[in-house]
């Protein structure tokens, strides 16, 4: 696994580039978060091929508890792919609501990512 900075706006992010797994659990997510941060990124974009399929699947809470991390070390995460393959609709409702937020991302392109992870969000006042 390596790292691709990008940086915009004074702004640091890490994309992971790698061709196997690298997100299996909560320690890898914790790891993978340390080594960004370590290297001055506090926001990283993953591939979805590079994610346990089992996080996809709401049901097993491995989605949840990884996020979680990510709220509580305050970093924000985009995961760039095709999702349409989820048929989901609890899913699909997750989505919709991650990227209606500003700590996660479900994009199709790194592009859209980086534009995501560097542009100031509020959050909606519900």
């Amino acid at each position: 696994m390596n790292f691709n900075f990008h940086e915009f706006n004074n702004v640091r992010i890490a994309e992971v580039i790698s061709d196997e797994i690298v997100l299996n659990n909560v320690q890898d997510s914790l790891d993978l978060m340390a080594n960004a941060d370590y290297q001055g990124a506090r926001k990283i974009i993953l591939h979805e091929k590079n994610i346990n399929p089992e996080f996809f699947k709401l049901s097993t809470g491995l989605a949840g508890e990884i996020l979680q991390k990510y709220v509580n070390y305050k970093m924000k995460l985009a995961i760039v792919g095709d999702f349409s393959k989820y048929q989901s609709k609890s899913f699909n409702a997750f989505l919709i609501e991650c990227n209606r937020g500003n700590q996660f991302f479900f994009v199709d392109s790194v592009d859209k990512a980086t534009e995501l992870l560097t542009e100031k969000k509020e959050l909606l006042q519900r």
